[in-house]
């Protein structure tokens, strides 16, 4: 049998080639697609308290309680998933890394604020109705997630603003630091679509359509689940693809 020309060996990588800039895509156009879902999401967070669970206030009522969800996904995930995107940007490959630095930094500690915000939103209704606090798993997961979030926050700050901390420690960190930041978008993903889903429970019983039925709040509220999910997957899509990771520039890192 004869041995493949060149050109018949090249006939193999050439349409792998092809498929894959045909999948590829510019950043931009997808970071506009997935910040207009972020802001459905936030939107639609909003209606569904506002429409159906009666509205906002602080005086410690189930209008307390509708601040959690708000926060919460505005907070931990799309803010978050913002922060996650900062290096993914294109003009963030060039010239000095700290002020996108800052700005990741400080992206994640505005998520932040408001997950805790969010938390003292549900602590203070279950304190204010006598409804024990931490029993399910719901609860047991978010608070995790929002402590693995502040120790996360907390070590990367240490590790890469601080301008003592030592090479060696940011190359030994920033592969942990990358892999918990997927984790936790994915952790605080989960959280907020059991939340809805228990809330939806507790809600649409006694006086109201049963949640078996499917009204229209468990329409729209399952739907508002469905579209977190699909933005934390794009975002961890985004963070994992080879083509859209910053290039390292070790020397310019050490330097700051």
């Amino acid at each position: 049998m004869a041995a493949p020309s060149d050109e018949e060996g090249a006939v193999g990588p050439r349409c792998h080639h092809c498929s894959t800039a045909m999948l590829d895509m510019p950043f931009l156009p997808f970071c506009a697609f997935l910040g207009t879902l972020g802001l459905l999401c936030v939107a639609m967070v909003g209606t569904w308290c506002q429409n159906w669970r009666g509205g906002f206030s602080l005086d410690g009522s189930s209008r307390t309680f509708n601040w959690h969800p708000v926060l919460m996904v505005t907070g931990l995930v799309v803010l978050y998933g913002a922060a996650a995107l900062v290096y993914r940007i294109p003009n963030t490959w060039s010239g000095p890394k700290l002020p996108w630095k800052v700005l990741h930094g400080s992206l994640a500690l505005g998520a932040f604020v408001l997950t805790v915000l969010g938390l003292a939103a549900v602590f203070h209704f279950h304190n204010s109705q006598g409804t024990p606090n931490m029993y399910s798993l719901h609860s047991w997961m978010g608070l995790g997630t929002v402590l693995l979030f502040s120790c996360q926050w907390a070590a990367g700050f240490g590790a890469f603003l601080l301008p003592w901390a030592p090479a060696w420690l940011r190359a030994l960190y920033k592969p942990i630091h990358v892999f918990f930041g997927s984790t936790i978008l994915m952790l605080s993903v989960a959280s907020c679509m059991s939340g809805i889903n228990e809330k939806l429970f507790f809600s649409l019983k006694n006086g109201t359509t049963e949640y078996k039925l499917l009204p229209a709040e468990a329409v729209f509220a399952n739907t508002l689940g469905l579209l977190i999910l699909i933005f934390g997957v794009l975002v961890v899509g985004a963070l994992a693809r080879p083509s859209w990771k910053r290039p390292d520039s070790d020397s310019l890192d050490s330097r700051q």
